[in-house]
């Protein structure tokens, strides 16, 4: 079968040919349809990421979608985090408890450009930061997926008003098309002058920040919370440490919490999956992104690693 295959930590994978998958106790062999490079993908081939150096070679590709008989699901895979193969091929296998039936309806490149990403979004809004109807919302990194999808489904969850931040006028319309209420330039890294754009987009004290950037954005939009207000961290794409003082995590009581995929349960996730593809299936939730062959793989991967591609490249095999 015909397979992405990443053969030394840092460089692209190339395409070829390989064994099929064999299924072990447990697992399902799927026929892919859809499988997205995800930032994931490209953290784990650089050999750096918190999860060591992958085994080489290995097929990438953490999630995809894919059809077993007559059923088209959503999987997950751990490549390039353990030892074994992902989604980029003709063909994978996966953990049973890692395989999500989708909705009928459910189009298989839009679950897959959403996927992880959607589904961080939507329990970091509703789980972690308990967002409910009538409140305000800042999104940070509004123009990536995560950001893309949480202006969509805070909306969808009834929040007041949506504020995007995002740092270029290309993610900036992008938030816009999600449909934010107001887009803030997140072009400096001058706390007090992105904290005065924010509390003047926010037209009133913002309940909620969703934030995978960190760095001064973090700081800036914590500013404009009003007493009591929530601050959801599932990123750091802006930087690793971020200026928030202490001050006005003091005067305002405000609460920083923390979230990752990693934490969900497996019910949670599939449950939280087949949200998202029910609602990418009726029309509700979209993220921008462009489809590439398999065979076009290699500049995909670099497209994609480079910035360079309009949303999440999704490979059809």
């Amino acid at each position: 079968m015909r397979a992405a295959e990443l053969r030394e930590p840092g460089r692209p994978p190339a395409v070829t040919d390989r064994e099929e998958p064999v299924c072990g106790p447990g697992e399902v062999l799927i026929e892919v349809l859809a499988a997205p490079i995800t930032p994931l993908d490209l953290l784990c081939a650089t050999g750096t990421s918190y999860f060591g150096r992958p085994a080489t070679p290995y097929v990438p590709g953490v999630q995809g979608v894919g059809s077993v008989g007559d059923r088209t699901v959503w999987f997950a895979t751990p490549a390039g985090m353990t030892p074994g193969d992902g989604s980029m091929a003709e063909r994978a296998v996966a953990r049973a408890e890692d395989v999500v039936a989708l909705p009928e309806g459910a189009d298989p490149v839009a679950v897959a450009a959403l996927g992880l990403s959607a589904v961080a979004a939507h329990m970091a809004l509703t789980w972690r930061g308990g967002l409910v109807p009538g409140e305000r919302v800042i999104v940070l990194g509004a123009g990536g997926v995560v950001g893309e999808a949480a202006v969509r489904l805070a909306r969808a969850a009834g929040a007041r008003r949506v504020v995007a931040g995002a740092r270029s006028p290309a993610a900036r319309a992008r938030a816009r098309w999600a449909g934010a209420d107001a887009v803030v330039a997140l072009d400096t890294d001058d706390v007090a002058v992105l904290a005065e754009r924010f509390t003047e987009a926010a037209d009133g004290p913002v309940d909620l920040v969703l934030d995978p950037l960190f760095g001064a954005p973090a700081a800036a939009a914590a500013r404009a919370l009003c007493r009591g207000g929530r601050l959801v961290n599932l990123g750091g794409a802006a930087g690793g440490t971020s200026p928030l003082d202490s001050a006005t995590l003091r005067s305002k009581s405000l609460r920083v919490l923390g979230y990752t995929n990693n934490e969900l349960t497996a019910r949670q996730r599939a449950e939280a999956i087949t949200e998202i593809a029910r609602r990418a299936a009726e029309g509700h939730l979209s993220v921008t992104h462009e489809t590439a062959p398999l065979s076009d793989a290699t500049r995909a991967w670099q497209r994609q690693g480079e910035g360079a591609a309009s949303g999440r490249i999704v490979l059809l095999p």
